[in-house]
């Protein structure tokens, strides 16, 4: 195929705040193979995401990773199954995320 998937970003507009409960639904054949970016579970640039979560989900035969947090802090990630991914299932972008909660998650077949 030609590894071009979907996408689900949560990105803020300024001086606004994002709030994203992503729960239990099924995500396949997502992301964009080697493009910057293109993850299928991407909360971009938020600082504090206190209130949000994705719990639950199955999310597989990707092609750009599985759940990416880039400068986001205080998301809860939990109880979710990453199967069939091409690269990072569970990614913290540029390290300097802080407090959020990455727990009871499963990776398999992570290529």
């Amino acid at each position: 195929g030609d590894q071009f998937g979907s996408q689900i970003m949560l990105h803020k507009g300024p001086n606004n705040k994002v709030v994203g409960r992503i729960e239990y639904i099924e995500v396949t054949h997502a992301g964009q193979a080697f493009r910057l970016g293109r993850y299928p579970i991407h909360f971009h640039l938020n600082g504090d995401v206190s209130d949000s979560y994705v719990r639950g989900c199955g999310i597989h035969h990707t092609f750009n990773r599985a759940v990416t947090i880039h400068a986001v802090d205080y998301l809860l990630v939990e109880k979710n199954v990453a199967y069939n991914i091409m690269g990072h299932a569970y990614f913290l972008e540029d390290g300097i995320e802080q407090g959020n909660i990455i727990q009871d998650n499963l990776g398999i077949f992570v290529r």
